[in-house]
C-alpha cells in the first residue's frame, strides 16, 4: 500500500488503509515491460543486439577496467550480454573515472555524510522519503544551517507522505534561514503543482558540491542511529538500528545524480536551479565503472526494473540479493527460477519481521514457487531489513532506494548505483555473507506445512500486492 507515514512509526500500516479508496479510484494501473518485447522491439532488431558486443559498449579503458577485475571469459559473459542489451535499448551510459565507498548501517553512512556536509563549499543537495525530527534529523538540521550561515547554498526535497509525522515548524526553521526546502507531491492538493497521491518520491540521495553522493537505501531517520548487528531481536523494534546499505560515490559519476536532483526540483519546485553552477567539470577520483539508474512513473520505461531484471536473466554463476520489501510481479518470479534452473546459485535475504504486514505476507506468498524452482530464500532476524541490494556473477553489484516490489517499479521515484568491477562485488558478496549468519533458511517442507493462519494473510495479502 501506499506509504502514507514515516516507517519509523508503528501505527504507520494502519494509517494506509485511509488512503486506500482513494488510490484505488484515482491511480490508473499501469504496466511493467515485458524484457522479450524489448529484446525484438524497435529500437534495435534482434540481429543487430546479436552483433553488439562489449567492445562497442566500453570506452578502450573501461574495457581494460573489466578485463582487469575478471578472472576468466566467463565471468564476464554477464558484461558481453547485459551489457549489449543495456545499450540496445538505449539505457543510461557507462561512467568511469570513480571511487566508491560502501557505507553499512546508519552510523557509518551519517558520519560520512556528516563529514562531507561539514566540507562543502558551494553547495548540498538533498533528497529523502524521510526527513524526521529525530536525534540524526535535528542534528542534521543545525548543520545545514552552520553550513548556510557560512554562505552554502543548501537545497532539500522531501517526500510529502514520508515526512507526514515531522512537525511542520522543523521546515519552517529551515525555510527562515535561506534554506530551500520543496514538498513533493504534497497530500493537501491546494499546496502542489499537480496532484499526485500515489506518486512518491522513494529516492535517498545527497549531492555536496557537484563532487560527491551518497545513494542508497538510509533515509533521515532516527531508526537509523544505531548499528543493526548484534542483538538478535525476534520483534521490529523500530526506535533504533535498522538494518541498511548505503553508498558514496566521488568522481565523474555524480553528475548523472546531480542531473536527477535537478530535474526533481524542475518538476515538483517551480523555478529550476541554475545548471551551471550545479554541475562544475568533476575530476577522475578512481578506477570503478557506475552506472546511474533512475526510474519514475513518468518515464515511458522504468529502467531501473530493465537493468535489474536483465542483470539477472544474463547471469551464469550466481545472484544474491538482499531486499527490504519484496512483492515481485511474474516476470519477476519467472527470470529468479528460470535463473536457478540453468544452474545459477540464487539467493534471497529477505526480513523475519516487518514494518509493513501486507508487504511481509504479501511477498511470503510467493516462496513455495520459488523454493520449488531451486531459488534459496533466507529471512533475517537479527534487525528490521531495510536495505535494497544485488550482487551478481561476482562483477555486478547494485545499491539504491529500489525495492522489488510493484510500488518500487511502477509508483516511486527511485535511484540506483550500479557498480561493475571483481574487487567491489567483493566486498558486496563479503557483507551478504555476513547477513547470512543472522539468516534463518526457509525449508521447503516445513514452509508448506505453515499454520492456515499464515496462508489466510498471504492469499489476502496477495489480492492487493499491485498497490502494496
Amino acid at each position: 500500500m501506499v506509504y502514507v507515514a514515516n516507517r519509523s512509526n508503528p501505527n504507520a500500516g494502519g494509517k494506509c488503509l485511509i488512503w486506500l479508496a482513494i488510490i484505488l479510484t484515482l491511480a490508473g494501473c499501469t504496466s511493467l515491460p515485458d524484457l522479450r518485447d524489448l529484446r525484438h522491439g524497435e529500437t534495435k532488431s534482434q540481429q543487430q543486439l546479436k552483433r553488439l558486443d562489449v567492445d562497442q559498449v566500453l570506452s578502450p579503458r573501461q574495457d581494460g577496467l573489466v578485463s582487469e577485475n575478471s578472472e576468466s571469459a566467463g565471468e564476464i559473459s554477464l558484461f558481453r550480454h547485459h551489457l549489449a542489451f543495456i545499450e540496445a535499448i538505449n539505457g543510461p551510459p557507462l561512467i568511469s573515472g570513480n571511487t566508491v565507498r560502501l557505507l553499512i548501517d546508519g552510523p557509518a553512512t551519517f558520519t560520512a555524510m556528516f563529514t562531507r556536509i561539514a566540507q562543502a563549499h558551494d553547495h548540498i543537495n538533498l533528497e529523502s522519503f524521510i526527513f524526521d525530527n529525530g536525534v540524526i534529523g535535528a542534528k542534521l538540521a543545525d548543520l545545514l544551517l552552520e553550513k548556510r550561515s557560512q554562505g552554502v547554498e543548501v537545497n532539500i526535497v522531501y517526500d510529502s507522505v514520508g515526512s507526514m509525522a515531522t512537525p511542520p515548524e522543523f521546515f519552517e526553521r529551515l525555510k527562515s534561514n535561506h534554506i530551500k526546502v520543496c514538498e513533493f507531491n504534497p497530500v493537501n492538493p491546494l499546496k502542489g503543482r499537480r496532484w499526485r497521491i500515489n506518486n512518491r518520491d522513494h529516492r535517498k540521495l545527497l549531492i555536496v558540491d557537484g563532487a560527491t553522493a551518497f545513494v542508497g537505501g538510509i533515509n533521515i531517520s532516527s531508526v537509523y542511529s544505531t548499528g543493526s548487528f548484534g542483538r538478535k531481536r525476534k520483534t521490529a523494534d523500530q526506535s533504533k538500528g535498522w538494518r541498511d546499505t548505503h553508498l558514496q560515490i566521488d568522481g565523474p559519476a555524480v553528475t548523472e545524480f546531480q542531473r536527477l536532483f535537478l530535474q526533481t526540483w524542475a518538476k515538483q519546485c517551480g523555478t529550476p536551479l541554475p545548471q551551471h553552477k550545479f554541475l562544475p567539470s568533476v575530476p577522475v577520483t578512481g578506477d570503478k565503472i557506475i552506472r546511474v539508474i533512475a526510474s519514475s512513473p513518468d518515464d515511458e520505461l522504468n529502467l531501473t526494473y530493465v537493468v535489474l531484471l536483465s542483470a539477472i536473466a544474463h547471469a551464469k554463476k550466481s545472484v544474491y540479493i538482499t531486499m527490504a520489501y519484496f512483492v515481485p510481479d511474474p516476470q519477476t518470479i519467472n527470470i529468479l527460477k528460470s535463473a536457478a534452473r540453468r544452474g545459477v546459485d540464487v539467493k534471497l535475504i529477505l526480513p523475519g519481521f516487518s514494518d509493513f504486514a501486507a508487504v511481509f505476507h504479501a511477498g511470503r506468498s510467493h516462496y513455495s514457487d520459488l523454493l520449488k524452482a531451486g531459488v534459496k530464500i533466507f529471512e533475517h532476524h537479527d534487525a528490521l531489513l531495510h536495505a535494497k541490494t544485488a550482487v551478481i556473477d561476482g562483477v555486478w553489484s547494485t545499491i539504491g532506494s529500489t525495492n522489488m516490489d510493484w510500488r518500487s517499479f511502477l509508483h516511486n521515484d527511485e535511484v540506483n548505483g550500479v557498480i561493475l568491477g571483481e574487487d567491489f562485488a567483493n566486498e558486496m558478496q563479503r557483507m551478504f555473507e555476513h547477513d547470512l549468519t543472522d539468516a534463518v533458511p526457509v525449508n521447503l517442507a516445513r514452509w508448506e506445512s505453515r499454520s492456515p493462519i499464515l496462508k489466510m494473510k498471504e492469499w489476502g495479502a496477495r489480492l492487493w500486492e499491485y498497490w502494496l
